[in-house]
């Protein structure tokens, strides 16, 4: 099969819209190998390495399947961890949002209520950790009489943390002519059985894991007395001066201290941990993907989930423990046909995890150096200008999507009967607008959201300020959300 393009995939125009915005020209060997399978609705076991293109493999899918009329979910994403949750949520959002598809991710830590409120709209792709899926699903809030497609995303990983339990516990909930995907890393005996267990002839499908993991990103190995670690990685980032940066940390402690000690020095950096608020955590990720700050320090729990174009450099400032998470580390940079590179602090003691790493990836890091001072200091002057200016996102997805899209606000709702077609109906009435100018409606008690694509949204507001919905005045204005 050629790798020149999605043409071949024959997908809808509104999923090739969304692919050509976010520049997802050549299938990557996880996407060749798995769409067309997908396409044809035959159960999958894909072992593949994260940072490979597996969401976009099941995504599109997916979105090219899921009819846009019904009203209850279709497809079901399990993932471990709720950052992969919100990211996994809006990959589907992005490849979705010209055929006006509505994903909401669910997990916990987070008002129930909130999200039974937004299961209550049409929702078409649900992503959410096992405990609270199965949360919802007792106590009546997410119907699965409609369920298509679950993919069971990092199963490993879902595995590592326990979770198989519930995840059985859900499949057993599940219409049996749904169709089946299992992504994971490594495929443990647990997880084996899992597919044997509950799929149909599952077509199993492997992607070299070597490709991911060498290819494109160069493996460095630094050896460092524990107490030298602080001033190796300030010469470091100086003489490296990446774009964008993650420094990993065995603990939140060491997170607290890397990062104060940084930021005491002028850095542009924010941390992230498990200690953090579940909001502080999703605004540490929001403002590391719009470039407001160069480096984060964070512990493994942002090893998944962190999908942010632009990683140039990551720094194992402590080594993992376990060989799996190197590899989810260093899968942070030389994403989607980049370079990158990654460089681990080892301390003399740490030898024994560097072979078990060194084992599990199949090569050896390559020992290098640290820089001398005169290096440091002959560049120091880059290293400072560049610290001076703003982080460039050169490639943020979902802001290339919604650039031409403007969330409308208006001030009725279900409680003044009005529907998702109420508001197709009035606008496409505008002259100027057509259907195909409308994303995706949220319809809520008091008020509502209506997306607005196709850089119309001016001329839209403009035209509702004089415009009853179904013989009903409503006040319309720009949604601040």
């Amino acid at each position: 099969m050629s790798d020149a393009s999605f043409e071949e995939y024959y997908l809808s125009a509104e999923i090739k819209k969304a692919l050509d915005l976010l520049k997802y020209q050549t299938p990557t060997e996880v996407q060749r190998k798995t769409i067309p399978w997908a396409l044809e609705n035959k159960d999958l076991v894909v072992r593949s390495q994260t940072g490979s293109g597996k969401t976009a493999a099941f995504g599109i899918p997916i979105c090219d399947q899921v009819e846009w009329a019904e009203k209850k979910p279709q497809a079901l994403i399990l993932t471990p961890t709720r950052e992969l949750a919100v990211q996994v949520r809006e990959d589907m959002t992005n490849i979705g949002r010209f055929k006006r598809i509505k994903a909401t991710a669910v997990y916990g830590k987070e008002p129930f209520t909130k999200q039974k409120e937004e299961l209550q709209q049409k929702t078409h792709i649900v992503v959410g950790t096992p405990g609270r899926v199965r949360d919802h699903i007792e106590r009546g809030t997410l119907l699965l009489d409609q369920i298509k497609y679950l993919v069971i995303d990092e199963a490993d990983e879902m595995l590592n943390m326990g979770f198989i339990d519930e995840v059985e516990a859900i499949i057993n909930e599940l219409p049996s002519t749904r169709v089946t995907m299992v992504f994971s890393a490594t495929l443990p005996k647990d997880v084996e059985n899992l597919c044997h267990q509950y799929m149909n002839d599952p077509t199993h499908i492997e992607v070299a894991s070597s490709g991911v993991t060498t290819s494109s990103i160069e493996h460095f190995l630094m050896t460092v007395k524990e107490d030298e670690k602080m001033s190796l990685l300030k010469n470091v980032t100086v003489v490296e001066n990446p774009d964008s940066c993650i420094i990993f940390c065995r603990t939140k402690e060491n997170v607290e201290t890397v990062f104060a000690q940084l930021e005491a020095a002028d850095y542009s950096c924010e941390r992230l941990h498990g200690g953090l608020e579940q909001e502080d955590r999703f605004a540490v990720m929001d403002g590391f993907k719009m470039g407001n700050f160069r480096y984060l320090v964070a512990t493994d729990v942002a090893a998944r989930g962190i999908d942010v174009d632009n990683v140039t450099l990551i720094i194992n400032y402590d080594v993992p423990m376990e060989k799996e998470s190197y590899v989810h580390r260093t899968g942070r940079t030389g994403r989607a046909g980049k370079k990158g590179k990654a460089i681990t602090f080892s301390t003399p003691f740490e030898g024994k995890f560097i072979n078990a790493i060194e084992r599990y990836i199949g090569f050896e890091l390559t020992k290098t150096e640290p820089p001398k001072q005169e290096d440091v200091e002959r560049v120091r002057a880059d290293f400072e200008e560049k610290s001076r200016g703003r982080r460039v996102v050169h490639n943020n997805k979902t802001a290339r999507v919604n650039k031409d899209i403007m969330k409308l606000h208006f001030s009725g709702g279900k409680k003044k009967k009005l529907r998702p077609l109420d508001f197709v109906g009035t606008i496409a009435n505008i002259p100027g607008v057509t259907a195909e100018d409308i994303g995706i409606i949220t319809v809520k008690d008091h008020l509502s959201y209506v997306d607005i694509l196709n850089g119309k949204g001016a001329l839209v507001l403009q035209a509702m300020e004089n415009t009853t919905i179904k013989g009903k005045k409503v006040k319309v204005s720009k949604a601040v959300k």
